[in-house]
């Protein structure tokens, strides 16, 4: 069994992101493996840096106090093997409350220290998106993406990363509901397969 800390981030819960992680969830429960998961607009996760954290952070005083808020993030990856971030392409990046997930939680101290950066056994990043991924990698947007996501924030801190967009959703010619369903099975299967 494995302990697996998912980082889910979109405010409705009638979303095809919000199924996409009751897909991976299930299958994570189907392999018996144990969760936690950090719905960051259900905790109305704070996205900005106060000043006292910014001069934390700016200081490299991985010594100072964190948030509780921030605490509670850093003892849920601890526990957790593997790390799973659920949500949204927005403007070819991840919502602003995730984006600044990482800003406030990736601390000096624990995301990054000489020579100890803390390391999950993988990190998934699991996105939804309208345009398909042979759009995106025709714009270039995939490989930003990815780039930004599995080399800039995950980077060290995960041994592996698997990077997985769940694209097409704006499809207009009633093939979407195939494509979606084909989505749902694949994330419920990289639950199953941890």
């Amino acid at each position: 069994m494995t302990q697996v800390h998912v980082v889910y981030a979109h405010p409705s819960d009638r979303s095809f992101t919000r199924e996409v992680l009751d897909a991976f969830v299930g299958g994570l429960d189907d392999a018996g493996h144990s969760r936690t998961v950090s719905d960051l607009y259900a905790m109305q996760f704070r996205s900005e840096l106060s000043a006292d954290e910014y001069e934390r952070e700016s200081g490299h005083r991985p010594d100072a106090r964190v948030p509780d808020d921030v605490a509670g993030e850093h003892a849920r990856l601890d526990a957790a093997e593997v790390w799973a971030f659920v949500y949204p392409v927005w403007w070819a990046d991840c919502p602003a409350r995730l984006k600044g997930w990482f800003d406030r939680v990736w601390t000096a101290g624990f995301a990054y220290k000489p020579g100890t950066v803390r390391a999950a056994r993988k990190a998934f990043v699991l996105c939804t998106a309208g345009y398909s991924i042979a759009e995106l990698e025709e714009s270039g947007c995939y490989q930003a993406m990815r780039t930004v996501m599995v080399t800039d924030r995950i980077g060290a801190r995960a041994r592996s990363s698997e990077f997985v967009v769940f694209g097409g959703s704006v499809q207009r010619d009633g093939a979407w509901a195939a494509v979606k369903a084909e989505h749902l099975a694949h994330a419920a299967e990289l639950g199953r397969s941890i």
